[in-house]
């Protein structure tokens, strides 16, 4: 064993450990607890050098701002109740039919998970539906599984539709214009095939007949206000894609301002809706990038940049389909931030960058510690007194992920 190769393990051993306690929550610890702690104990051991570490805290900084900006814009618009507003309109147009909500939940997912990310369809949507499904007195299951495959699946539209997109491709990451041209086809086959898969599953329960009307809700001034923001901000962000700026600080600036200007039409504080936000994803993201940072400097990122360098277009394919899996066994924000080195690393051009963003936005679909969106879909609706297993997650997913996969896959493949 050469010298290099001991400390090499000892950053794997760590980095994985870190990220099993993400995912398992030992004694239901917070995510955040283990992945800095992992990161901490890179530092502390020497196997990683603080300033080291400092650069991939910095690395970080687009993402954070993109988190934070979301976040503060989707508590907004969850407190002022605009998806609530939205989802008496959501009962009023699916008019009796659970088939027709299911529908009608599904565009609406597609849309917010487009515009604002995978994250505010988990965390805002997912009780707005939930809502909507008790009024119309349907069973909210398929309704509530929508929410979570949409997120995923409608996560490469556009680059601010999942926070893995500015991970993956990090400095590189295309103008919107070669964004479109790579990923509508793509898109368009993982929503198709994920709705298609969804409503095959759920169908007897969607033939159960639901209540063609529910109480209307009167949108008040805050939520008005958080409308007239929330359409802001989504202008704001396509000018900062389409003129390939950095999504960070537009995003932020946005949701700060959109709060602030609640709070002033309200006159209430911000401090409650400071309150409200989960802070914990920060530290979390933060210490992953940290453990990242150690992986890099090991030989195996390297070793893998150079196979994938020297493949043609079924190598690339073939690690998409391999990244979406493995995303299920470390989640998809650790698995982008170690592929989006890799791709980096090998410069690599052509199908990979897309193969490997498709199967790390997709790939969560099968199961629920798969990406951080659908970990805060399960504590949204666990909030709400509601309970889905792991088991029962993985069933349905094993359904629906796969064929949306190959799909997506095939669909950027026949692109010229």
């Amino acid at each position: 064993m050469s010298g290099m190769e001991g400390p090499a393990l000892a950053v794997w051993l760590i980095a994985g450990l870190a990220t099993a306690g993400v995912i398992l929550r030992p004694f239901r610890w917070p995510e955040a607890i283990w992945a800095v702690a992992g990161a901490s104990a890179l530092v502390l051991i020497g196997l990683l050098p603080a300033a080291a570490a400092w650069r991939g805290l910095l690395r970080g900084t687009d993402v954070y701002l993109f988190l934070l900006g979301m976040m503060l814009l989707a508590e907004v618009a969850r407190r002022e109740g605009l998806f609530d507003w939205l989802a008496v309109f959501a009962v009023r147009a699916a008019a009796g039919s659970g088939t027709r909500l299911l529908a009608v939940v599904y565009g609406v997912g597609v849309l917010t998970t487009a515009f604002l990310s995978n994250d505010a369809t988990a965390v805002v949507l997912t009780p707005a539906v939930l809502t909507a499904a008790r009024a119309a007195r349907a069973n909210p299951m398929p309704h509530l599984y929508a929410c979570a495959f949409v997120a995923n699946a409608a996560s490469f539209v556009l680059p601010i539709s999942n926070p893995a997109n500015l991970v993956v491709f990090g400095a590189h990451l295309p103008s919107l214009e070669a964004w479109l041209l790579r990923f509508t086809l793509p898109s368009a086959a993982a929503i198709g095939a994920t709705y298609l898969a969804l409503w095959l599953t759920q169908r007897d329960t969607l033939a159960e007949p639901i209540a063609p009307m529910v109480p209307p809700v009167r949108l008040q001034r805050g939520g008005i206000v958080a409308g007239i923001g929330t359409g802001a901000t989504i202008l704001v962000v396509l000018v900062a894609s389409a003129i390939g700026a950095d999504l960070g600080w537009p995003i932020f600036l946005a949701g700060s301002g959109t709060a602030l200007a609640v709070a002033l039409a309200t006159r209430q504080g911000i401090g409650p809706l400071l309150g409200g936000i989960s802070w914990g994803v920060l530290p979390l993201v933060a210490g992953l990038f940290v453990l990242v940072q150690a992986l890099e400097a090991t030989s195996a990122v390297r070793a893998l940049a150079g196979l994938l360098r020297d493949g043609g277009a079924g190598t690339a394919l073939v690690a998409g389909a391999a990244v979406a899996f493995g995303t299920n066994v470390t989640n998809n924000l650790p698995a982008g931030l170690l592929a989006g080195a890799v791709v980096q690393t090998a410069g690599a051009g052509g199908l990979l960058p897309g193969a490997v963003l498709i199967g790390i936005d997709l790939g969560p679909n099968l199961s629920v510690t798969g990406s951080l969106a659908t970990i805060l879909w399960m504590s949204a609706i666990r909030r709400e007194g509601l309970a889905v297993t792991d088991w029962q997650f993985l069933r349905l997913g094993a359904l629906i992920m796969p064929p949306a996969l190959l799909l997506a896959l095939g669909a950027l493949a026949l692109q010229p």
